[in-house]
């Protein structure tokens, strides 16, 4: 499948940046230019900008433009943890790597508050930067009573919260968790690091409105690639 045409235009970009024909503080097009270059409209161009801006590849600056960034990939924590997040939380190129229905005793990471029996969709998918290095590597349970048609779906990119409301399912509340963690065997090699790297995981747990689970998720980050911050105002007013 041909991917849309503003996925190719931030992905030439994104290559240019990573090979070094594009050094820190090389200038991109404006949003005008890149529509009078590629024929595209705004919301196109717009969104190129934003993506590669989402991705800590550039900076951009009201009045000066958008410049090439120095170092690795910098992410808003309090982005990247956004259950609101309506796109991929990692831009790029996303792969499915396997997805079944099989009792929740059968899953990783574990899924609390569920009956080994139950049937669960477990989706495991790895996103790529250009170069197709894997960065990052997500799993994802939902009960299947919740969610019975879920593998229909076009699974490359969907966000499930997102998804779970346009299925009009009742959610209430989610909890992220931070914590350290060693690489096994199986999930190095996915990630092309070695057995037991120490990385960054991200659980996240999805609530329903009568306290059921809707979603358990795990996202493990390839180290090196990626550094988070968190910017707060310290201004006294």
């Amino acid at each position: 499948m041909t991917a849309p045409l503003y996925l190719r235009i931030r992905n030439e970009f994104e290559g240019r940046i990573r090979s070094g024909e594009l050094p820190p503080g090389s200038r991109l097009p404006t949003e005008a230019e890149l529509q009078e270059q590629y024929g595209v409209g705004r919301a196109t161009a717009q969104r190129v900008l934003h993506e590669l801006a989402q991705a800590g590849l550039v900076e951009r600056h009201r009045r000066r433009g958008t410049f090439v960034a120095d170092g690795v990939r910098q992410e808003n924590l309090l982005r990247f943890v956004n259950p609101q997040l309506s796109g991929p939380e990692i831009p790029g190129r996303h792969e499915v790597y396997s997805a079944s229905v099989v009792p929740a005793s059968k899953v990783t990471p574990p899924v609390p508050g569920l009956p080994d029996d139950t049937p669960v969709i477990h989706l495991i998918r790895r996103k790529f930067d250009v170069e197709e290095t894997p960065i990052a590597l997500e799993y994802a349970t939902v009960p299947f009573a919740l969610a019975p048609h879920l593998l229909d779906e076009d699974l490359a990119h969907l966000t499930m919260i997102p998804y779970f409301r346009r299925q009009g399912v009742p959610l209430a509340t989610s909890r992220m968790y931070l914590d350290p963690f060693l690489l096994d065997l199986p999930t190095a090699e996915l990630l092309a690091c070695e057995p037991g790297t120490p990385l960054l995981r991200q659980r996240r747990l999805t609530w329903l409105e009568n306290g059921e689970l809707a979603e358990s998720a795990a996202f493990l980050m390839r180290p090196g690639l990626m550094e988070f911050y968190i910017e707060q105002s310290v201004r006294a007013d």
